[in-house]
């Protein structure tokens, strides 16, 4: 098992501070684990483990819980007297009107509440309201390259780097060996994703609708696109839909964490622009699980990595724009700016000046970035080229 370092260190400077820890992302990312490693941290630290109450709402046993009211009740019944308590409640989505229940538990004094979900929907309209400014979200991502290199059997960092650019950064699918079984297993989380998370939360009729839009959209990551445009190719292959249809259905794919958005800004105009945004999948393995092309478009798949990674490092991330030209990636974070292009090489001369060219023209003093597979160093004019696996592990001179 691998050590979620650092979110387990955002929930040691946040712990015992009078807000709600909500941990979100997409099912089987490692919400719980991070909880297990918390508790464990807590115990060592010399918390009782009567003061700690996990419930899990993926076990049936805590079935008869769902009921907000019935919720309060179990836990109030449990929590020790003058003593800080710790409440972990995993999946809390599933608890209709929840928000309720974590608000009266809030009150308390001697509580610290930390809750999991995997739908970002459990963060807006009414939870918003009732807790607002009291809470602090911690998204969580699948295994980034430099937590996978920490799993016990790698041995080899280029044979780590082909297996977690095939397979992906899902925690246990990482420990599966098994071809067949490893596809399973995410072809479980995909399933339960789109079944439960999305087809009967948002009651879609249409799941073979939904399915063609969620293959569109895994096949063209990097790419630039819009609701009319996904919708338009559809209708051309003989599927009826609209917009609109395609607009929900990515708004809840993006709720349930396995598709990210990244917007377009305008450099020279300093502004964000409203449409043509790209679109990027919460795990590799997924992808290939849909769109099982042997080593087809590298490119895009790396500009996937890198985009989490930069997630993951607490950017902001964008599409940049500069006159006619395209930057990969605008990467901002406490008032700074990093420019990234990504590309899966930059021997060839035209493929170089392709990516260098829109970085140049950028006249501001941020750092900038080319990143690819290459191993020679490729700087130029102050334009830092990194390998894929240097950046990965956070060497960035």
């Amino acid at each position: 098992m691998v050590k979620r370092t650092e979110y387990l260190e955002k929930l040691k400077k946040i712990k015992d501070m009078q807000i709600i820890k909500v941990i979100t992302g997409v099912r089987r990312c490692g919400k719980s684990t991070l909880l297990s490693q918390f508790r464990n941290f807590l115990i060592e630290s010399g918390v009782l483990e009567e003061q700690i109450i996990s419930i899990n709402f993926e076990d049936l046993k805590f079935e008869d819980l769902k009921d907000y009211k019935l919720l309060y009740q179990h836990i109030d019944e449990k929590l020790v007297p003058d003593k800080k308590n710790y409440i972990f409640i995993d999946e809390i989505q599933e608890v209709e009107n929840f928000q309720r229940a974590v608000d009266s538990l809030f009150i308390k004094d001697n509580t610290d509440i930390y809750i999991t979900g995997s739908n970002a929907m459990m963060l807006s309209g009414e939870l918003a309201t009732l807790l607002s400014g009291r809470y602090i979200e911690i998204s969580i991502l699948p295994l980034s390259f430099s937590e996978y290199l920490k799993l016990d059997e790698i041995q080899d960092m280029r044979q780590a780097w082909n297996k977690y650019f095939e397979n992906g950064g899902f925690p246990y699918a990482t420990q599966i060996n098994d071809d067949d079984i490893r596809k399973d297993y995410l072809m479980g989380i995909y399933s339960t994703v789109l079944l439960k998370d999305i087809v009967a939360r948002n009651k879609v009729q249409d799941i073979t609708l939904l399915e063609s839009v969620v293959k569109f959209l895994f096949e063209n990551i990097g790419n630039i696109v819009s609701p009319k445009k996904i919708a338009d190719t559809l209708v051309s292959y003989g599927r009826k839909t609209t917009s609109s249809t395609v607009e929900n259905y990515i708004e809840a794919l993006k709720s349930s964490f396995i598709l990210y958005k990244a917007g377009r800004y305008d450099i020279k105009g300093k502004q964000h622009l409203k449409s043509l945004e790209k679109y990027y999948i919460v795990d590799i393995g997924l992808r290939k699980l849909l769109i099982n092309k042997k080593h087809s478009d590298i490119g895009h798949i790396l500009e996937n990595i890198v985009y989490l990674e930069l997630i993951r490092r607490g950017y902001t991330v964008y599409i940049g724009k500069i006159g006619d030209m395209e930057i990969d990636f605008i990467a901002e974070r406490n008032n700074e700016r990093e420019y990234y292009q990504v590309s899966a090489t930059i021997l060839d001369e035209n493929t170089f000046k392709r990516e260098i060219t829109p970085l140049k023209k950028v006249k501001d003093n941020f750092q900038k970035f080319i990143i690819s597979m290459d191993e020679m160093n490729l700087s130029e004019d102050g334009i830092n080229h990194l390998n894929i696996l240097d950046f990965l592990q956070n060497r960035n001179n």
